[in-house]
């Protein structure tokens, strides 16, 4: 075999082993490497500058929405996680305790930070006096950790990179606003940005988040069926006001309790955007979030190289100006072929090929990961071309993706059906649901799925319950999940 074809013998193919496939995938790209700690990875250079993207795009969309970033502590106490029963009772066993410092132990246990509800409504409580200091609007970008049993690179890891925010207003009509109004800025972020269609909808009482009022989520198909929550965001009642004394002095001089909510996405949604997109030759990744969004290989003898690799500066440059993300491949001692494979297992969304006849004719050749349709085109217009072939990249990419989840999308009567349809068949299954947790719990424990969301707008409306015939008080989407 020759050296152009290596690379592919050491991916494994979707269809033989999904999950061996994204391991393979995410080590042979150099996302992530596995840490000395258990269920820790490192974020390699490649993995890391896609968080970035990522960042920098929805932190635009969060400050234009009015909200600022802050920085809140890593070390939470003990105390702090008994003023809410629920919360503490629904991160408990998922928490690592700091019980010594400098050689001393502690006079309180320090949590170290799953999420900072508690710490923001104490500091929330200092701050705000009066309904002028209200609507307070704060993220935070950081780290968390959360003692994982099982863990899985990106999607699940003891440690991870989110944000988090958390807002106060005045009522609950204002709290409530905030809260829908964060679920479409991540609803809009992962479809136009990541090119991942979701399914929006309010999740059922038992996969509330732990404490809130209400949970509202985006949910997104991976390409072996299973479902990834790929954001929440979170109306909190007055709960955490109440147990952390968040009072503000109202219009008429009264005092209130605040209205609170909280919101956040991690970096599962690069593991996400691997297993929505990617395909046996490897990563494929949307422009908008790929770190380098043009390769450009010079091809052709060592006799004319250094004038092909001349023109290839030039036009680096030009794209380069333009806010392309582009990267030269100019390497003697590899063939272009290697190359070819080697950008199109890393998911680079085009490749630009020039040699000695194109330069001639005044053209560079543009080739497209997700289709392999290659494109002819003037370099007098290279910018141009550039940016319009990404953006169709992009969107045929959300589309593709958009395809798949329909077609891998089935109703349900019964769980009799459900049950034969994920024994024969990947998806997410439409069934109607009365409302029962002992129900609800039935059908996790006999298909391994669980309730995904209450989708706003189903497909279908299901009019009698799957598991005991009931009327069907919800529509549910429900999926096997990481």
């Amino acid at each position: 075999m020759s050296k152009d074809k290596q690379f592919v013998t050491e991916i494994t193919p979707q269809g033989e082993d999904f999950s061996r496939w994204y391991i393979d995938v995410i080590k042979k790209a150099e996302l992530m490497d596995y840490s000395p700690v258990r269920g820790c990875i490192v974020f390699r250079p490649e993995g890391y500058e896609l968080w970035e993207n990522i960042q920098r795009d929805l932190d635009r969309r969060f400050k234009e929405t009015g909200h600022r970033n802050a920085y809140f502590p890593l070390f939470i106490p003990e105390s702090f996680f008994q003023k809410e029963k629920e919360h503490v009772e629904g991160f408990n066993p998922e928490l690592p305790w700091v019980t010594e410092a400098a050689g001393e132990k502690l006079e309180e246990r320090l949590a170290i930070r799953p999420t900072s509800e508690t710490m923001f409504g104490h500091m929330y409580a200092k701050w705000i006096q009066s309904y002028r200091d209200l609507p307070l609007l704060i993220n935070q970008w950081a780290n968390v950790v959360r003692w994982e049993k099982r863990t899985l690179p990106f999607l699940r890891t003891s440690e991870f990179l989110w944000q988090e925010g958390h807002t106060a207003h005045e009522n609950e009509e204002e709290a409530r606003d905030e809260t829908m109004k964060m679920l479409d800025v991540y609803r809009q972020f992962v479809e136009e940005f990541l090119a991942i269609p979701v399914i929006v909808g309010e999740k059922t009482p038992s996969e509330r988040f732990a404490g809130a009022v209400n949970t509202y989520s985006i949910e997104a198909m991976m390409k072996d069926g299973r479902a990834v929550q790929a954001g929440t965001s979170h109306y909190l009642g007055t709960k955490f006001a109440v147990a952390f004394d968040i009072k503000y002095l109202d219009r008429e001089n009264t005092l209130q309790f605040a209205h609170t909510t909280s919101w956040g996405v991690s970096t599962r949604l690069i593991g996400a955007l691997i297993m929505v997109h990617g395909d046996d030759r490897g990563l494929a990744l949307p422009p908008k979030v790929a770190p380098t969004q043009v390769i450009m290989i010079p091809i052709g003898p060592s006799k004319t190289r250094d004038q092909v690799v001349g023109r290839v500066d030039e036009l680096y440059a030009e794209l380069k100006k333009a806010g392309v993300r582009v990267r030269v491949d100019d390497r003697s001692d590899v063939s272009p072929g290697w190359k070819f494979n080697e950008y199109e297992m890393r998911g680079v969304p085009l490749r630009l090929e020039l040699g000695p006849r194109d330069m001639e004719n005044g053209v560079v050749v543009l080739v497209s990961r997700v289709t392999g349709e290659k494109k002819i085109v003037s370099q007098d217009n290279l910018v141009a071309e550039v940016e319009t072939m990404l953006a169709e990249i992009q969107q045929s990419m959300f589309e593709k993706a958009k395809q798949f989840r329909e077609d891998n999308f089935y109703d349900v009567d019964t769980l009799d059906q459900m049950k034969a349809s994920m024994e024969e068949k990947r998806g997410f299954v439409l069934a109607g649901w009365c409302g029962s947790a002992a129900c609800e719990k039935q059908v996790k424990e006999e298909t391994g799925a669980t309730s995904r969301n209450i989708p706003f707008e189903p497909e279908k409306k299901k009019s009698s319950c799957l598991v005991c015939g009931e009327h069907a008080e919800h529509t549910v989407v429900f999926a096997r999940a990481y």
